[in-house]
């Protein structure tokens, strides 16, 4: 954990096909991270033992959590920390993510949690990427070349798309 600055944490194992999307653009952008699951429900002692090891390790600055239905992890999690956390709500519960998403963003005033989109944990990956960008420039360089390389893409559609 010491060099890590992404902490990814999800409710439990099924949630990995997910989450596995942040890592993989968290590996892109070269920054570190760890990843763990912890149910905010059945093992909330084991998470706020978690928690407090990533309030005492300075590198980590952003905190990434996934789960679904209720979603409690998130408000569970940032309840115990001044570090920025980011919610993917997960799509895995009846109402297909969106009971998640309402209890991602319906936190109690004072306990923020920034939330993307259901299954957007690469969103996720790249909002912490912005917030680690503030503080590393070599960061900031990365993530700048991966947005460019994200426009080129689109220009090149849009010329082949014209030239038929």
């Amino acid at each position: 954990m010491r060099n890590s600055e992404v902490a990814i944490i999800m409710g439990s194992k099924s949630d990995i096909d997910i989450m596995q999307k942040a890592s993989d653009m968290l590996d892109e952008l070269e920054i570190d991270y760890t990843m763990d699951i912890f149910s905010a429900h059945r093992t909330l002692i084991e998470l706020q033992q978690h928690i407090d090891r990533i309030n005492h390790v300075p590198t980590f600055k952003v905190i990434i959590t996934g789960a679904g239905m209720s979603n409690a992890l998130a408000g569970a999690v940032a309840a115990q920390t001044i570090k920025p956390v980011i919610s993917v709500p997960l799509s895995g519960g009846k109402f297909k993510g969106v009971e998640s998403l309402l209890s991602s963003v319906e936190m109690p005033p004072g306990i923020p949690v920034l939330t993307v989109g259901i299954d957007a944990a690469k969103n996720a990956a790249l909002a912490a990427a912005s917030i680690i960008a503030l503080y590393e420039p070599e960061v900031e360089s990365r993530l700048c070349i991966f947005r460019q390389q994200q426009a080129d893409k689109v220009l090149a559609d849009n010329i082949s798309f014209n030239n038929h």
